[in-house]
């Protein structure tokens, strides 16, 4: 965990995340990863405009930056991608979108600012070879993205 998770005052931590959501209308929180617990990163500040805050698990936080942001700008513009979506990446990469079960468990800095009740969504990478998680061969069984969700979850 990072200083401003573990942190009881995240009063200066939260006031920079509103002026930054203010000045870009969302951004992204990284939490490295630590031993067996891989890295993720997730929006904040996409609730502000009635929409599902995205996360993604297993990447490191430079590439989950580029993921979220870019489905975030087209989430503002567009509309946000439908959970059992799948969506082709530049690069020939796949995502599925899962709906998050309890997404108050997971982004600690959305909820502090928009409440419990947010919505998230799931943006689930498939492997080198085009697999998928749930798929037991995935990443050769040794796992590293964990989903947060229920595939196909409405």
């Amino acid at each position: 965990m990072c200083f401003e998770c573990e942190n009881p005052d995240r009063s200066g931590y939260l006031q920079r995340l509103r002026d930054g959501v203010a000045g870009r209308g969302w951004l992204v929180q990284g939490v490295e990863g630590s031993g067996s617990y891989p890295p993720w990163a997730y929006t904040v500040g996409l609730s502000e405009y009635g929409l599902p805050e995205l996360v993604v698990t297993g990447l490191p936080v430079p590439d989950a930056a580029g993921l979220l942001n870019d489905l975030a700008a087209h989430s503002l513009h567009e509309s946000p991608p439908s959970s059992g979506e799948r969506v082709p990446l530049r690069g020939g990469s796949l995502i599925e979108v899962v709906r998050l079960a309890e997404p108050s468990v997971h982004l600690v800095f959305a909820v502090a600012l928009y409440g419990p009740e947010i919505r998230a969504l799931q943006l689930v990478h498939a492997d080198s070879q085009g697999r998928f998680p749930w798929s037991p061969d995935c990443r050769d069984g040794r796992g590293g993205q964990p989903v947060l969700g229920v595939r196909g979850g409405a």
